[in-house]
């Protein structure tokens, strides 16, 4: 029998189909749904009645036929995960999308790092496994470009974007300035620097773009002016040696500028939370404080600019006051090793992922507590948070009509014949049914043998 290309939305997790849109279609059992974390993922089949299937298909192309950029454009968070799948997730529409930029996503493309790009966020630098920056637009929903960066050794510890140049370290130490602009794969880099090696993170500083500051394993935080010369501004000193006069290793896994003013704060591979201020005659961190037992891998300022949430890799959150270093709370609900931290600029709201596989969205203030959760079918490595102020309130795409093709007018007529001969057989199928049913109701005259 003929399949309708309409009801072929296969259950791939590219496409969601609205709670609005579902209600239309689970009134035939040809309909089938599967509910997944919140997310409803329906699959059309042939056949369906008529006047339903004429519903369902309005509602189908509806949302086949609105662009991929409408769509993205008002995602709240993007997602980088393990198979080389940038995802966009709209929390209002409860929609997940992959985006990939051609064939089948590999591993070999795993997303190691996301930025916003140099015009806000319209672009999104795409940090890859394999070197490649990919350029990704959210007015157009789709990859507009990439460019290779080699040198070094290792993943994407930190992209940035300022001036017509992308910035780029990886975990050998190389850092690296590039035209943006220049898609030729054999051009050298404008600047080159070696950070030192083990780096975990690169850092870009949002009061002044050109600054930057590097840190990781036996790799001491480092501020770097990418306008000025190529020693670093300031370079921080580790900590005296312990009570038992050993030294304290050293292991920045993130790093986060405060606003305001010139201090850097850090989280460690060994709990520990400090801050640095290069203003400062000492070279040594001015607060310092621990969380918990385990590895701390991502941080990040909350709204005000006065505490931090930090995650570790067993999936604990806290938030800790940088004035005071003492502990504010605890997030709970993760269930892996978190990956990616931000909260949003002006509303108390918390990104996260990990390996878990899981989105989650969390209120950071009274009553604080869960959100939104997703279920995303990937490990996810890192992630960013829309900072726009409507974030509820999005506007309307305008919808437009539903053209039938003669194709489908055809179909329907033939639907409603088939109904109309059923019709008029029915009162003829009543009939033999209701003598059926009398002749069984009479019963044996008894029997008259001796």
């Amino acid at each position: 029998m003929r399949q309708d290309p309409l009801f072929e939305i296969l259950n791939t997790g590219m496409l969601q189909v609205p709670t609005g849109a579902q209600s239309k279609l689970v009134e035939s059992s040809a309909v089938t749904s599967n509910l997944l974390f919140g997310l409803k993922v329906v699959r059309f089949v042939w056949p369906l009645q008529s006047n339903l299937r004429h519903r369902a298909g309005s509602a189908a192309c509806r949302l086949l036929g609105q662009p991929w950029g409408a769509a993205a454009r008002w995602n709240h968070v993007w997602v980088g995960t393990e198979t080389g799948i940038l995802k966009g997730v709209n929390l209002q529409r409860k929609q997940a999308a992959n985006f990939t930029s051609a064939g089948q996503p590999r591993r070999e493309e795993a997303v190691s790092a996301l930025c916003w790009g140099a015009g806000g966020e319209v672009q999104i630098l795409v940090g890859c496994v394999d070197r490649t920056v990919k350029h990704f637009s959210t007015e157009e929903g789709a990859f507009q470009g990439q460019r290779h960066c080699p040198g070094g050794e290792g993943t994407f510890r930190g992209l940035a974007q300022v001036d017509g140049t992308l910035i780029t370290c990886v975990d050998s130490g190389v850092l690296r300035v590039w035209r943006d602009n220049d898609k030729d794969a054999s051009s050298d880099p404008l600047l080159e620097l070696s950070v030192g090696p083990g780096v975990c993170r690169m850092c870009q500083d949002p009061a002044h773009p050109h600054v930057v500051a590097t840190g990781g394993k036996e790799n001491a935080l480092k501020v770097w002016d990418l306008q000025g010369s190529e020693e670093p501004v300031f370079r921080a000193k580790n900590v005296r040696n312990d009570w038992l006069d050993l030294r304290v290793p050293i292991w920045d896994q993130d790093i986060q500028f405060l606003p305001g003013s010139q201090k850097l704060v850090t989280c460690t591979g060994y709990h520990q939370v400090r801050i640095y201020d290069p203003a400062s005659p000492q070279r040594r961190p001015v607060l310092e404080t621990t969380y918990g037992e385990y590895p701390l891998t991502a941080m990040t300022l909350t709204p005000g600019g006065n505490s931090v949430i930090v995650g570790n890799t067993h999936g604990q959150l806290a938030e800790i006051d940088l004035r005071q270093g003492r502990l504010l709370g605890c997030l709970k609900g993760l269930a892996g090793s978190v990956r990616g931290l931000q909260c949003h600029p002006s509303k108390p709201l918390l990104a996260s992922c990990g390996l878990d596989r899981v989105l989650r969205i969390h209120r950071i203030r009274d009553p604080r507590g869960l959100e939104h959760k997703v279920y995303l079918k990937s490990r996810l490595n890192c992630l960013l948070l829309s900072g726009r102020e409507n974030w509820e309130d999005e506007p309307r795409e305008p919808e437009e009509p539903y053209q039938v093709s003669p194709e489908d007018t055809e179909t329907d007529e033939l639907w409603a014949s088939l109904e109309a001969a059923a019709k008029r057989k029915l009162p003829d199928l009543e009939q033999k049914q209701g003598a059926l049913q009398t002749r069984r109701k009479k019963k044996r005259p008894p029997s008259t043998s001796p």
